[in-house]
Order: C-alpha cells, then structure tokens, then sequence
C-alpha cells in the first residue's frame, strides 16, 4: 500500500493575469522517484519552490506527511560560507563525506560564492542538501554545471537511494535511470505516468492519439447538434433542457486543440568551402595549467563534433581560441574565408528587460534568410521557437531563465551561420526545446562544435568527440559520448583482466609449469568461486546504503569501517583464484 509523504490538492498560482497551473493535484509517495516534465515557462520551477515553502500559492493546499524532512536545490543555488557551521556532528560528517565524492576540498567549500565556479556552487549546494537526508528531495535541474563525471556520480548515487525525489532535469538519460513516475505539466493540468522517461514517450502519445480520436467525434457530433440547436426552438421541457447542456459539454470538447508546438525548424544555411580552420602545434596555458599541448587538428566540411572532459578541462577556452576571444600562446590557427561563426556561449546574451520578445529579434534583422530564396519575418521565425504570437509581445522580464534561453538560441541562429558553436546548450532548455534543436542540428548544413554535458543530446547529434582529459591532453574518438564511454569501460576491464594475468603468470610460471590442480586445490577453487560472489553481494549493499538516505550515523561508522577490510578479503581471494585458475 502507497505511503504518501506529500498530497497536493488543488493546487493554483497565477502571475498577473497569466496562469500557470490551476487546480492541479497529485501525490509523492515514500520512495517514489517522480520526474516533472512541461514546456519553459509553465510554472515546473515555481511549482517546486511552493512545496518547499519559498512561494506562496494561489489556492488550493499541500498535506505534508508528520515529520518528514524536506531538501531543496534550486536551479541556481545560492551558499552561504557559513550555512553548514551550525549543524549536527552527523551532518558534518556527511558533509565532508559529499564533499569529497564530488571533488570539492574544505578550503574551496569554505570560500564566497563569488570565488567559485557555477560547477563549484552546485556541487557544495548538493551536498549541503543531501548531507541533511532529507525524506523528500526536491531538485531543479540538478545536472546544470555539473561535468560528466559529477553527473553519473549523482545519478548512481539517486538511483540507489530510499530518499523520496521530485525533481525538474532536462537530462533525458538522467531522468530515464532515476525516475520510476513521470508528471507531465500540460495546458495547466496534470498528467501522471506510472513509468521512467521512455514509458511516459510511449504512453503520452497514447494520450494525444486517443484524445484527438475523441475531438473528432465530438466534432462529428456537435455538428449534427449545432444544427438542432439553430432549428428548433428552445422549449422548457426537461428533455431539451437536458439536450441543450449536453450540447455546451460537447461543445467544449469539440474545440479542444491538442497544441503540439513542435515546429520542425529548417534553415537552408550559407555555403561554406572546403577549408573550414587548421589547428597547428597549438599550445595554451593559464600559468601552470595547461590547456592545449602542441594541439593539431583539421576541421573538415560538414563535421558535427562533441566536446567533452571535466569541469577546468580546457572545454570553453578551446572554442573560444577558434573564434579569436582568447589568445593561443603558440601555434596557428587558420580560418577558412567562408566560415561564418555562430556562437551560443554559456553566459548567453544580455537582453533588456523592458524591452519585448519581437522587438530584441527585430533589433538584429526584420527577416530571416532561410536559404534557396525564403525569407520569414521575426514574427513567423520566433514562432519556430516556440513563441505564440501573444507570448511575441510579452516583456522580457517576465520570461523564465529557459524561455530567455530559447530567444538566444533563436538570435544565434537566424543570422544564417555555416558554423555553429554550442557551449552548454541544453541548461534551462526543455525537452520539448531540445528535440527541436537536435532534428534541426542533425540536418545542418555546416559544420558544427557542440560542448556538452548532456550525453542524449550529444548521442544524437554529434558523429565524433574530442575527449579533454585535462594537462592537455586531448583525444579524439571516432564516435559519440556513450560510445566512447563504453569502450573506455570495455578497455578498463581487459587492461585489467591482462595485467592481473600476466603479474600472476611470471610470479608462478616456474612453480606452476609442470603441475596440475590437486584435489584440495580443486575444491579450494569452487568454494573461492561462492566466497567472491558473496563478498561481491555485500559489498554491493554496503555501497548502497553508503549513498542511500536512510542509514544511520552509527550504521554509516560500521559500514564504513567494514568496507575496506572486506575490499582486502576480497582481492586476496580473487587473487588466489588467478593462482589455481592458471592450473585448471
């Protein structure tokens, strides 16, 4: 039976006369892993920061389980040098425990915000709320700024814990691996999806199929209806008062629109020639930090390439050298006459507040050269991203952070660019976005260079990666992030497979050359076998209960000091295996 730990009921907000949900209602229950997924703009942040008390609401009321803790991580997380001081000695193990995981040391976690990277703040902000286990976790966008290491760290770490989740994450993979519910925010309603990300696609157009299978006969319907309500007159009997309020309901129905919104964008793009830049015997550093080592490399026609590497790697320096906003300290590097840039950074751009969506577009051009000849006017264009003639008009201070990245990403590309730069374009952007953007860049034609931490958006769209391992040290994969990533894994396991072979192989060859398992050694072999496999068992639920939200601080202690000897026992015996493994 459900446990439920949070109960919305009716829930409405509205900004001014704009409504973003109203009357909705649903539930959190114990353990539930739920994921929230609407259109930028439709209140999915300002949702989670009324259920953790950050917000007031319109009407309607949230019944919280007694006792339960809250934790809340806003999309853009403010810290405080001093907020983890005043806490219990539990959480300031914890917290140092987190700390360490994600690579943040004490001095950095005890310096101003001001000081540290956006990926820094995320990470000490992470680990104040988790080191608080909280029995409900509320998270917006929890992957933003963090680097690919970071993010399969968190999303193992969510996966495995007993922690109630809500959480708001454009990562399609992180959604798909964590969440076992989808909500979906739609035209102010609420529809729930007992099911990951893949399940929700699946049923969600379940959903739309049938409700347009019943807007068509309502249609049907209401035209033969309309026709009795204009020809008869309407008499007072029950009968046709009865017939006349079903025709309202019915009417309703039938004008119903099922706004899909997703326009696909196609831009003919400018030509561009044979020879895009040459990269030759690069180098860069700030101070000791080295970025680029004797770095060469030739862009090609048409290549779509995917950046990858931890935070501090090199990632947005690299692109910026290319585009001329950041000085190489050695080497060439030379632009083809035809390439014609377009940049979408991580900062994005300034626009101003008091000014409307229309007009910042019109401030750049009144038309849009789709190429072969086509020309759209800023308003037709704006809609291909998303803005509704009404929203076109809307100022720009009342947009959210996704939809004033949307109206970037819009001013990047209606200038006609032949190459495209990305740094981070999936922060703030929803899914809906996003797969707009991916049908439209796998269909570009130019050359494009995409730095990304979301491993669905780069799966798609790029054909090949440069891997930036930091020290200047760059590789290039002939492939997409998850493919590079499997055969990083695959390598790992046969590098390791080999080494621990052949160290046992010269260390017994002369022992072990003419002889044979004896039959103690033989039933030695198979209890090795069990024992490794129930060490390995163990050892997979101590971990699990490391970083899962339930365990006690004195639980944490024993386990933790159970671990490492049980890690020893474990490579000792798998050692011995290899021995007698030699001899069978």
């Amino acid at each position: 039976m459900a446990n439920p730990y949070l109960e919305i009921q009716g829930l409405t907000k509205r900004i001014g006369h704009r409504v973003l949900f109203e009357n909705i209602s649903f539930t959190v229950n114990e353990r539930e892993h739920i994921g929230l997924i609407a259109k930028n703009g439709t209140g999915k942040s300002t949702l989670l920061s009324i259920i953790a008390g950050k917000e007031s609401d319109d009407g309607g009321k949230m019944v919280f389980r007694n006792g339960i803790k809250v934790g809340y991580l806003e999309q853009s997380p403010t810290i405080d040098v001093h907020g983890a001081e005043d806490e219990n000695d539990e959480f300031q193990l914890l917290y140092k425990q987190y700390l360490t995981q994600m690579k943040i040391t004490e001095d950095e976690a005890k310096r101003p915000a001001s000081q540290l990277s956006g990926g820094q703040v995320k990470r000490i902000a992470l680990s104040r709320v988790l080191a608080k286990r909280p029995d409900l976790l509320i998270l917006d966008e929890p992957t933003n700024h963090l680097d690919l290491e970071m993010i399969e760290w968190l999303e193992n770490t969510l996966s495995h814990s007993t922690m109630s989740i809500l959480m708001v994450t454009h990562d399609r993979y992180f959604l798909d691996r964590i969440c076992s519910s989808i909500i979906e925010m739609d035209n102010s309603r609420i529809y729930p999806y007992k099911g990951n990300y893949s399940y929700y696609l699946e049923k969600r157009q379940e959903r739309i199929d049938n409700m347009n299978a019943e807007i068509a006969r309502a249609n049907n319907l209401y035209r033969t209806e309309l026709e009795w309500m204009r020809s008869t007159p309407c008499a007072r009997s029950s009968k046709a008062r009865y017939r006349i309020e079903s025709f309202y309901e019915l009417e309703k129905v039938a004008k119903q629109r099922i706004e899909e919104r997703s326009v696909k964008l196609e831009m003919g793009g400018t030509y561009i020639g044979n020879k895009i830049f040459e990269m030759q015997n690069v180098c860069k550093a700030f101070g000791n930090q080295t970025i680029l080592n004797d770095f060469s490399y030739n862009f090609t026609r048409y290549e779509k390439m995917g950046i990858v590497g931890n935070n501090g790697t090199g990632k947005s320096t690299f692109v910026k050298m290319l585009l001329g906003l950041e000085p190489h300290d050695s080497g060439s590097i030379d632009i083809g006459k035809t390439v014609r840039f377009g940049y979408y950074s991580q900062q994005g751009m300034a626009f101003r507040e008091d000014q409307k969506v229309i007009d910042a577009v019109r401030d750049i051009a009144e038309y849009v050269d789709m190429g072969n000849g086509e020309k759209l006017s800023v308003g037709q264009f704006l809609q291909h991203f998303l803005f509704s003639p009404e929203e076109q008009f809307s100022y720009i201070y009342k947009l959210s952070g996704g939809e004033r990245r949307r109206l970037y990403l819009c001013t990047v590309l209606m200038k006609a660019p032949n190459f495209l730069i990305l740094d981070e374009p999936t922060n703030d952007l929803d899914i809906v976005t996003l797969q707009i953007l991916e049908d439209y860049l796998k269909s570009f034609r130019g050359c494009l260079i995409i730095v990304s931490h979301d491993r669905y958006f780069m799966d798609r769209v790029v054909d090949h990666t440069l891997v930036f391992h930091g020290n200047g040290q760059v590789q290039d994969f002939p492939g997409s992030y998850s493919q590079y990533r499997d055969w990083k894994e695959q390598n790992k396991q046969e590098s390791s497979k080999l080494q621990n072979k052949d160290s046992r192989k010269d260390c017994n060859r002369n022992v072990n050359r003419a002889r044979k398992l004896t039959f103690k050694e033989k039933q030695e072999y198979t209890q090795l076998e069990k024992d490794i496999a129930k060490l390995e068992e163990e050892k997979k639920q101590i971990e699990a209960a490391l970083c899962g939200g339930t365990t006690s601080i004195d639980e944490i202690t024993a386990l933790s000091k159970r671990l490492p000897i049980l890690t020893e026992e474990l490579e000792e015996k798998e050692m011995r295996w290899l021995e007698l493994s030699e001899l069978s």
